[in-house]
């Protein structure tokens, strides 16, 4: 039968193999086991984590980050053993962490966050190309070319640290833009550009007013965003503008107060003066005939407040009422008609004779509402009732309601 044993597991081949690994294993020794580092660890000093403030302080103890191969734990696990912070982002799907080390970005940390290549080398350099910068609160879609035309570099904004930035870089490059747009812009607004600005303008020349609860009609349409916003310095303060008409147009009230705030209850966007008033919120009530009237007839030269409301105000008396009615024309007309009138209540003689029914005006005023007669009525003339008196030998009978004030026969007998 033939030996078939492999050739590397000889006796020469196994003691080959001990010898060569003492060899390494020695030269390791002398060499300080530099043989197995690729470059000292960053040995900047910041807050205590794990209990050693930098890498350089774990002492070249490399299993305090690398796991073996046959361990379940990985290189990442072991970084969060320290960085608790950045675990808790991990949770975080919106948070930076959160969002880079996402199954889609498979991103691993050392991917930005590179070792053993000196004492002072950066731990952190990322790609700007793969870096979700919108996560921090601003995106890139709207910066992709500099001034001059080049690609932006981290270092055009952050210069050599990628963890700060100064709002002087937003207005250095933007006057080369446009100054004299930058310089209004901040007249208006103010210099912290981060405070409105996301990159991607969202609250720019193409925001959609029209999408929150105050839509920009009519006119409003061509307000400018000061005008409304004035003095805002932040996303917050543009939220926070009262939507009440008054707020703005309480200089523009021409009725002093009198209708309350809701300006849009009469008044339309589209044009100031196109008001449909209620007047029935009002002290005077439109009513009958009054609400076919326009408005400019009472409210002359724009004015409202302070109006008249007395019928004499728009209707003067009239001359054959000789002025014997006073100024309280409601006692007799009605907003429904001028005519017929009604008047009872002021009237000195029972107009039923205190039997019912009613009789026109001019039955009693032939001539005019100061002289009154008692003939032409039921079986009333004048020689009926000459006759009738001399025979009670009243002499003095043309004043008829000195004796009769009610129109009743009888009730002059004690005259």
């Amino acid at each position: 039968m033939q030996n078939k044993r492999l050739g590397c597991l000889s006796g020469t081949g196994i003691l080959t193999a001990i010898v060569t690994t003492l060899v390494i294993a020695g030269y390791a020794y002398a060499r300080g086991g530099l043989l197995y580092n690729p470059g000292p660890l960053n040995a900047q000093s910041g807050a205590a984590l794990g209990g050693v403030t930098s890498h350089a302080e774990t002492g070249g103890d490399c299993k305090a980050c690398h796991a073996a191969p046959w361990e379940t734990e990985t290189m990442a696990d072991r970084c969060m053993n320290c960085h608790r912070e950045v675990a808790g982002e991990l949770q975080n799907a919106d948070s930076l962490h959160g969002k880079m080390m996402n199954p889609v970005q498979d991103v691993a940390c050392r991917s930005c966050h590179s070792e053993h290549r000196g004492a002072d080398a950066p731990l952190t350099e990322m790609d700007e190309a793969t870096f979700p910068h919108e996560t921090i609160g601003y995106s890139l879609r709207g910066h992709r070319l500099t001034v001059t035309r080049e690609p932006f570099t981290c270092a055009d904004c952050h210069a050599d640290d990628v963890s700060q930035f100064d709002l002087q870089t937003c207005d250095t490059c933007h006057r080369q833009i446009d100054s004299n747009f930058t310089v209004s812009h901040e007249t208006s607004w103010g210099g912290d550009c981060l405070a409105c600005h996301d990159g991607v303008d969202t609250y720019g020349a193409n925001f959609d007013h029209n999408a929150f609860a105050f839509p920009l009609a009519g006119k409003h349409a061509d307000v400018s965003c000061s005008d409304c916003h004035a003095n805002a310095r932040a996303i917050a303060d543009m939220k926070s503008v009262s939507q009440d008409c008054a707020s703005c147009h309480l200089s523009d009230d021409a009725h002093a107060g009198e209708f309350g705030a809701d300006c849009a209850s009469c008044h339309t966007p589209s044009d100031w003066k196109d008001a449909t008033f209620d007047h029935s919120r009002s002290n005077f009530p439109l009513t009958g005939a009054h609400q076919q009237v326009e408005c400019e007839q009472c409210h002359t030269n724009d004015q409202f407040t302070g109006t008249p409301t007395e019928c004499v105000a728009c209707h003067a008396d009239p001359a054959f009422h000789l002025g014997q009615f006073g100024t309280d024309c409601a006692a007799c007309h009605t907003t429904s008609a001028w005519k017929p009138a009604t008047f009872n209540e002021s009237h000195t003689f029972p107009l039923d004779h205190g039997e019912g029914g009613t009789v026109s005006c001019a039955t009693c005023h032939p001539n005019n509402f100061t002289t009154y007669t008692c003939y032409g009525c039921h079986e009333h003339s004048e020689s009926k009732i000459r006759s009738k008196h001399i025979e009670e030998g009243i002499s003095d009978f043309q004043n008829c309601m000195e004796c009769h004030p009610t129109g009743r026969e009888h009730e002059g007998g004690d005259h």
